[in-house]
C-alpha cells in the first residue's frame, strides 16, 4: 500500500440510491454483469480515443480486452479491463458521491411514491449501474490506476454506508472490479456466479456484440485424463448492423436472421441503415417470408432488440415499431440513448419517437420496393401481412399516403389477381370520381350481391373487401389519389345519368318516381320498424331489392363484430331500395293500386325485406315467421 487507508460516508443521497439498486429497482440480477462489462467497454472505448488524441499518452492499445476471473475457493468474481483507468478524485466523484442538482429531492419523491414504474422514471438521469454488484456481493473491490499516471487507487465496500480508499502502488493501467459473491440463493434470485456455465450465457445474451473480446480461463481435459488450460473469448463481437452492407454476405443476414427469429426460412427483405447527426443509431430489420403463428395473438411478443453501444438492452421494445409492423424482426443500436437505472425504461420520448418514424418509413419503403420490382414476390408478401399492414391505415396518420399505396385487394376486373389502388385508378372510366368498393365475409358473397348488379352491367370496376379489419379502414381513409372511397351498399349511387344524345333518360327517371309515388310511404309505414326510408334503386338489374345505408351509418358486418366484442350498440335503421323493373315490385305496385287494404300486401312486403336481408348475408330477426310466410305464399301458388 502506498498510503493510509481513509474510510469515508457514502452521500446520504447515494446511500438511500444503493439501497434502492440492491432491493427493488433491477428486476433481474443478472444484469449485474451486463453493467460492469459495459462500464469496462467505455473505459477501453475512451482509452482508444485518448489515445489517438494524444499521442503521447503512455499507454499500451495493442490488446484491448476485458477479462473475468473466477476463483471458487475465496467466492469471488473479478471483471478486469486494461482500459483508461480513474484516479482517485474520479472514483470519488463517479461512485462516492452522486454530484447532481436536486438528487436530494428527487429521492425524496422516490420514497414518497407507491408506483414502482414512476420510481424508475425518477431515478433514470443517474448512470450508476456500477451499484448493481451489491446486489449479488457482499462486498465489491475496485483497484483501478488511470493510464499516464504512476499511481493506482483502491476502492473497497461492503454497500452499506461507508468506503475506504487508498493508494496503491505497481497496478497496471486499467480497472478491476472484484465481486465477494454472496451464497447461491435460488428463492432470491442468486444464481452461481461462479459457474462458467453461467457466466457464458449472461455474456452471450446481454453483451455478445461488444466491440472487444471478453475472455475467461478455462480446464478442459482430454480423453487420456490430462488437464489443459486456455482462455477462450466469450463474445462474438460479430454486430453485423456496424458493419457496411457492402461488407455483409446474404449468408450471414441469413443466419444472424434465423439466430433472432427462430425462423429458418431466409427472411423476405433486409432493412440495414445508420443515421447520423444529433441522434445516431444504427438499424439491421429484417421481413420475414411468412407470418408468425401468433401473428394475431394478444399475448404475442412484439418489436425488436435494443441495444445500446452494442449492449443488449432488451429483447421486445415496443416503443420503436408501432403494432402493425408486430413481425418485422431485428437489432436497433443506439449510441447515445438515456435509459433508467436499470436500463429497463426509456427516457428520451422524443428521440425514441424520431427513431421509430424512420424506422417505419424504411420498412414501408422495403415493401414499395418489392411491389414495384416483383408483383408475383409482393402478392406473397400481402398474403402473409396484408391484414395487418391495413391496421395501420386505422392507427397511424402519418403514414396514410405510403400505406394506401400498398393496398393490394381483389377486384371485379381480374378473377384471379389482386389491383392496387393506383392500378384502379388508372383504370377508372371518364368522369368517374370515385373508387367503388363493397365489403362483405367471402368473395363469392360480395359478387353476388344485389348491390353489384349495375355496376357489372355497366362495367365499373368494384374493389371486393373481405378482411374484417376492412370494415373500419375504408371509413377512416376519405381518399386516395384525390378520388374518395365509396361503398356500393352505403348512399346514393346513381349511374343512370343521361348521355349525350339520350334526352329521354331523364324522363324516364321521373316518370318512374311517379308511378310509386303511393307505394313508396305506404312500404316505408309498414317496414316501419326495420327501415327508415324505402325508394326507388339505381343498382339493381335482376334482383327485385336490396339493403343499403347511409353515406356514415355502421355496416351490418362491423355491426356484428362490435356485438362479439361485448359493446353494446343501438340497431341501425336502413334504407330499402326496390328495382322498379322488376315483375314483383311492379305486380306489387299494381296490386297495392288495386285494393291498398289487403292484408296481405303487407306480408309480402315482409317477404320482399326478408328476401333482400338474405341476399346481402343479414341474418333475419324472425326466421321462423318468414319461413312460415313464404310456405303460405307459396302453397297459395299451387
Amino acid at each position: 500500500m502506498g498510503s493510509t487507508v481513509e474510510t469515508l460516508e457514502f452521500q446520504a443521497e447515494t446511500r438511500q440510491l444503493l439501497r434502492l439498486v440492491i432491493h427493488s429497482i433491477y428486476s433481474n440480477k443478472d444484469i449485474f454483469l451486463r453493467e460492469l462489462i459495459s462500464n469496462s467497454s467505455d473505459a477501453l472505448d475512451k482509452l482508444r480515443l485518448e489515445s489517438l488524441i494524444d499521442s503521447g499518452l503512455d499507454a499500451d492499445i495493442s490488446d484491448l480486452h476485458i477479462l473475468l476471473e473466477v476463483d471458487a475457493d475465496a467466492r469471488t468474481l473479478t471483471v478486469r479491463d486494461n482500459g483508461i483507468g480513474m484516479t482517485r478524485d474520479d472514483i470519488v466523484e463517479l461512485i462516492g458521491t452522486i454530484a447532481k442538482s436536486g438528487t436530494a429531492g428527487l429521492l425524496e419523491k422516490i420514497k414518497e411514491t407507491k408506483d414502482a414504474a414512476a420510481a424508475q422514471n425518477l431515478i433514470g438521469q443517474f448512470g450508476v449501474g456500477f451499484y448493481s454488484a451489491f446486489m449479488v456481493a457482499d462486498r465489491v473491490t475496485l483497484r483501478t490506476r488511470r493510464a499516464g499516471t504512476d499511481t493506482g487507487t483502491q476502492w473497497e465496500s461492503d454497500g452499506e454506508g461507508t468506503y475506504e480508499i487508498s493508494e496503491v502502488d505497481g497496478l497496471p493501467a486499467g480497472t478491476s472490479v472484484t465481486l465477494h459473491l454472496k451464497p447461491t440463493d435460488s428463492e432470491d434470485g442468486l444464481a452461481d456466479y461462479l459457474a462458467g456455465a453461467k457466466i457464458r450465457q449472461i455474456v452471450k445474451q446481454y453483451s455478445d456484440f461488444i466491440r472487444w473480446p471478453i475472455r475467461m480461463a478455462a480446464e478442459r481435459t482430454d480423453a487420456d485424463g490430462a488437464t489443459t488450460r486456455t482462455v477462450d473469448t466469450l463474445n462474438s463481437m460479430k454486430a453485423l448492423w456496424a458493419r457496411p452492407r457492402s461488407e455483409v454476405t446474404e449468408a450471414e443476414y441469413q443466419e444472424f436472421y434465423q439466430q433472432i427469429s427462430h425462423d429458418w426460412l431466409p427472411p423476405a427483405e433486409t432493412v440495414h441503415m445508420r443515421a447520423e447527426g444529433t441522434f445516431e443509431y444504427e438499424a439491421l430489420l429484417f421481413i420475414p417470408s411468412q407470418a408468425p403463428f401468433d401473428l394475431f395473438s394478444r399475448d404475442a411478443k412484439r418489436g425488436v432488440q435494443l441495444y445500446v453501444k452494442r449492449v443488449f438492452i432488451m429483447d421486445d421494445c415496443e416503443a420503436l415499431m408501432p403494432d402493425y409492423l408486430r413481425f418485422v424482426k431485428g437489432v436497433v443500436d443506439a449510441h447515445d440513448l438515456s435509459l433508467n437505472i436499470s436500463r429497463e425504461i426509456l427516457q428520451q420520448d422524443r428521440q425514441i419517437r424520431g427513431v421509430r418514424r424512420r424506422l417505419v418509413k424504411k420498412v414501408l419503403a422495403a415493401f414499395k420496393g418489392v411491389q414495384a420490382d416483383d408483383a408475383e414476390r409482393y402478392a406473397k408478401l400481402w398474403t402473409q401481412f396484408g391484414r395487418v399492414l391495413k391496421e395501420g391505415l386505422i392507427e397511424d396518420t402519418d403514414n396514410t399516403e405510403a400505406l394506401l399505396e400498398l393496398v393490394s385487394a381483389p377486384s371485379t376486373y381480374d378473377p384471379e389477381r389482386p389491383t392496387g389502388l393506383r392500378e384502379y385508378v388508372g383504370r377508372m372510366k371518364d368522369g368517374q370520381d370515385a373508387i367503388y368498393y363493397l365489403t362483405g365475409e367471402d368473395r363469392a358473397m360480395v359478387e353476388n350481391s344485389p348491390h353489384m348488379e349495375a355496376f357489372a352491367a355497366k362495367g365499373f370496376e368494384v374493389l371486393i373487401l373481405t378482411d374484417p379489419v376492412d370494415e373500419v379502414w375504408v371509413d377512416r381513409v376519405p381518399a386516395f389519389d384525390g378520388h374518395r372511397l365509396q361503398s356500393i351498399a352505403k348512399g346514393q349511387v346513381d349511374l343512370d345519368e343521361p348521355e349525350d344524345g339520350d334526352q329521354d333518360a331523364g324522363g324516364e327517371k321521373a316518370r318512374r318516381e311517379q308511378e310509386f309515388t303511393a307505394l313508396l310511404p305506404w312500404l316505408a309505414t309498414t317496414l316501419s320498424e326495420q327501415v327508415k326510408q324505402v325508394r326507388l334503386s339505381s343498382r339493381l338489374t335482376t334482383s327485385a331489392a336490396c339493403i343499403v345505408g347511409d353515406a356514415h351509418d355502421m355496416t351490418p358486418t362491423l355491426e356484428k363484430m362490435y356485438r362479439a366484442m361485448g359493446q353494446s350498440m343501438p340497431p341501425v335503421q336502413r334504407i330499402l331500395e326496390l328495382n322498379p323493373t322488376h315483375p314483383l315490385i311492379t305486380a306489387l305496385r299494381s296490386a297495392h293500386e288495386a285494393n291498398a287494404d289487403d292484408p296481405g300486401l303487407a306480408e309480402i312486403a315482409e317477404l320482399v325485406y326478408g328476401s333482400a336481408l338474405l341476399a346481402e348475408g343479414g341474418d333475419l330477426p324472425d326466421p321462423a315467421r318468414f319461413t312460415r310466410l313464404l310456405t303460405e305464399r307459396l302453397t297459395r301458388t299451387l
